[in-house]
Parts: C-alpha cells; structure tokens; sequence
C-alpha cells in the first residue's frame, strides 16, 4: 500500500517543485537484486566507461541542475554549481580509489603456488540520502558502489526528492542500466523499510547520529551486511596566537554558515583565547555586518540562503533561546528575515559560563563561543564532544599545531583552514557518533567491494609426509 504524496518545495518561496507518490521498497529492491549480476560481470572498464558518460551527462545538463539544487536546497547558485562539480569528478577519483584500495594482485611462491587477491561487489546496497548535498553525497556512495559491480537502491530525502530524481535519470542515460540503480521514493517508512529488507547486502547511509544510531542498532545482528555512517559532528574551530584575525574571522564565517551552516563538518564551536576575544569579534562582526542572507537566485549572489524548512527553521532559533535561559550570552542574535521562510542570519552566543553545554549537533547557522585562558584547556574543550568528524587551529604556531594535531579526536583535523570543504581524493570521516569507522570519499571504495584471497595452482599436487602408517 502506497504511502501519502512526498511534495517537495522550495525553501526560499514555498512553491511546490516536485510531488511523487512513495515507490514499493519490495519491487525495487527484487529489480535491483535480478540486474546486479549481468552489471557485475562486465570488465571494470566497461563500468567505469559507462560512469564517464554519466559525468558527461551530468556536463550537458550542468545549468539545469545547478538551479534545481539551487531551488530546492535554497543554498546560493554559486555553491549548488560546486556541488554539481563535485558530482562529476568523483567519477574519476572513484576510478582512481577503485585501482588502488582494490587491485588485483598475483604473488608467486615456489613453495605454496601462487596467491591472488581479487574483489568482488556485494550485491545490492542501499542508499540513503541527506539533503543539505542531495546530489553530491548519495553520489559518492552511488559511483564506487556501481563500479565495484554493485546495483544501488537510492532513496533521497523526503526534503529533496527531485534532485534525486534527476540524478538518477542521469544515471540511466549514460547507460547505467535501469535495473542497477534505482530509485525509492518516500519517506522515514520507506527508509526504514528498505534498511531492514531481507535483500540487500548493505546500506550506505549519510544522515544523522540519532538515525545513524538506530541503524547501528538495527544492524547489530547482521554482520553479514556491511554498514557505512556517516553522521554528524559538534565540531570546533580553535583560534590562538594569530596576528591575522580578519583571515581567522574569515575562516570561522565559511566554517560556520556556509551552506546556512548545514553541513556535517561546519563549525558548532569557536574556542577563543581569551587575549583575542574582543578584537576577534570586531573582525567578526565586520564581515558578518556585510554578509548578503538571500535567496538561491538572488542577484548578487548571497553568501548563504536559506534553511531547508520553516520546522528546521523554529527548532533553530527556539535551540537558540534555550541557550540564552541556560546561561548563553547572545553576541549577534539569529533572527528570521522573512516571517513566513526559513531566511535566518548568523547567531552567535558566548557559552563560556555554562556549566553543561549540551553536545548535540545545531544544524543550522548558530555558532556557539567558548573562551579559554590555556592551550591545553581548549583543546580539552575540543574533545568535550561525543562526536568527532571536523577540528580545525588557526594559529600561527607550528608546535601548537603538532600538538593540537596529536590531540585532537576528529577524522578531520585542520589548520589555517576551514572545518569544511573536505577534499574527495582523500578519506572522509570521523570517530565516535560521526561514524563508524567507514571513512567514504577516496576510501569507500573500501566499503564497497570485499577482498578473496585465492591460493592456486595450475596442477592438483599433495603429500601427507607425517602421521600416516606404513602402507
């Protein structure tokens, strides 16, 4: 039975964009599960041809698919385009991960024959999509997964089913066969559905750690199937012996609201020193003072548009008050541009003097400051998280970086540099409610295929030399 209409609309105007019925999780895993071998046969180059042609694809409609993120993310023109070029060139790094984290190898021995190590794809995984980079993170499940010799049932967020769509259709037209991705529309039912169906050899999930959690849970029993989080982060950005604070207030900006601070990696906390503490918020508040908040299409640009929704909109400001009655000195109020969007500008508030800051990730434009006396306290500070995704130091001290580096609990660590912005030719992932030690990016490829180990010989040969009576 069919679930209610998933209708999608665009954050910044409310219009309705996209509406679809919710899709069979049972049909569209039996579609994938009777099209994943004939995919999985076919050469390695015969897949990662077809997935250039995917890039190419994506090359012809880049335009239309840079505004439809645009429009149903909020996020400005100028990012949605980076999105869709990351969406291209994960095809090459994907190919280039796939030869080297799961090469074929022969190792000769006189004494044992020869010893290969092969991998073969699982079958069919899932994937489960976020939608603050609707195309480019499922993307990067979905290509190493398809090039490993996988089929992939994709389901997008409820928030931005159209993205979904069009990437899957663009998928198809490169000639990917239609039965080795597929595409689930629908909501937490549809989800949850098709994480616990009988037929899948995986799920692939980006999301949050309160679902990432349950499908750890849900999986517990389940070590047949391989599972890969990838969640959230409460991540600091510390800023200490810097004479540059203006390049240190631009950096805490693009940590911390770009995307509307809507993303896994953007900076939940800036832990100052206390020296710096003032003229660091003049710089700040400078650059925010100039800051365009606006809508995706707006000319000039913004720097930041919308949240995704007005729900996520009221969590956020009333997650702000909830700061202030707790102790929480407000420096630059959040405030809602527009009454009847989800438009807000950057908040600010000092919770130096709260004595239990909860660690829980705010996925919006809220920044949260803590201030601190000695190196060591801040770090310490830094690690009062139970996640573990992104830190970064903006310092000018190469031995307060080693240390920093040394000490930080974060499969991302910086320096001088943003929280975000992670690069797709390395791992990408973190420790403790961030993940579950599945880094994706240059490694998923890790995840997607399993390694054989073959001991072989072209003649049958054997000898019991011990143990046997005389004959």
């Amino acid at each position: 039975m069919l679930g209610q209409e998933i209708v999608s609309t665009e954050p910044m105007t409310g219009a309705v964009l996209w509406r679809g019925m919710p899709g069979s999780v049972d049909e569209e895993v039996g579609i994938a599960r009777g099209s994943w071998a004939a995919w999985a046969a076919q050469p390695v180059a015969f897949r990662i041809e077809t997935l250039r042609r995917f890039a190419n694809v994506v090359q012809g409609k880049y335009d239309e698919f840079a505004t439809l993120i645009a429009r149903e993310t909020g996020k400005p023109l100028w990012e949605a385009k980076t999105e869709v070029d990351s969406v291209m060139a994960k095809v090459n790094i994907s190919a280039s991960a796939y030869a080297e984290r799961t090469p074929q190898r022969r190792m000769d021995s006189q004494m044992t024959g020869r010893v290969a190590l092969r991998h073969k794809p699982h079958g069919v995984l899932a994937v489960l999509g976020p939608y603050n980079f609707p195309a480019h993170l499922p993307n990067g499940h979905i290509v190493p997964a398809l090039l490993a010799g996988n089929a992939v049932v994709f389901k997008p967020s409820e928030k931005t089913p159209a993205t979904g769509a069009f990437l899957v259709q663009c998928f198809h037209e490169a000639g990917v066969p239609q039965g080795c991705v597929r595409l689930l529309i629908g909501g937490p039912a549809e989800g949850k559905a098709l994480a616990g169906h009988a037929d899948i050899d995986g799920l692939l999930f980006t999301g949050s750690a309160r679902t990432g959690i349950a499908l750890n849970r849900a999986f517990a029993d389940k070590p047949e199937k391989i599972l890969a989080l990838e969640m959230g982060g409460n991540n600091p950005i510390l800023v200490w012996d810097t004479p540059d604070l203006s390049a240190a207030a631009t950096l805490i900006v693009q940590s911390a609201f770009t995307t509307a601070g809507q993303r896994c990696t953007a900076a939940r906390r800036l832990i100052v020193d206390e020296r710096l503490y003032e003229p660091l918020m003049i710089e700040l508040t400078k650059l925010l003072d100039r800051l365009i908040v606006g809508g995706p299409l707006d000319d000039p640009q913004p720097f930041m548009g919308p949240v995704i929704d007005n729900e996520s909109a009221d969590m956020l400001q009333e997650s702000f008050l909830a700061l202030m009655s707790r102790g929480g000195r407000p420096l630059r109020h959040m405030q809602r541009a527009q009454d009847a969007r989800p438009l807000l500008t950057p908040g600010i508030i000092d919770v130096t003097e709260m004595n239990d800051r909860p660690d829980i990730e705010l996925f919006g434009p809220i920044l949260q400051l803590i201030r601190k006396t000695r190196f060591e306290d801040a770090i310490i500070e830094a690690n009062n998280t139970r996640y573990g995704l992104s830190a970064s130091l903006i310092s000018q001290d190469p031995k307060l970086y080693d240390q920093f580096w040394a000490n930080a609990r974060a499969g991302i660590v910086n320096w001088n540099k943003p929280t975000n912005g992670a690069s797709s030719s390395a791992p990408f992932g973190g420790i403790g409610w961030s993940g579950n030690h599945r880094p994706s990016a240059y490694y998923a490829a890790d995840y997607c295929a399993y390694p054989v180990v073959s001991s072989e010989a072209e003649q049958a040969r054997a000898l019991i030399g011990i143990g046997l009576r005389d004959g």
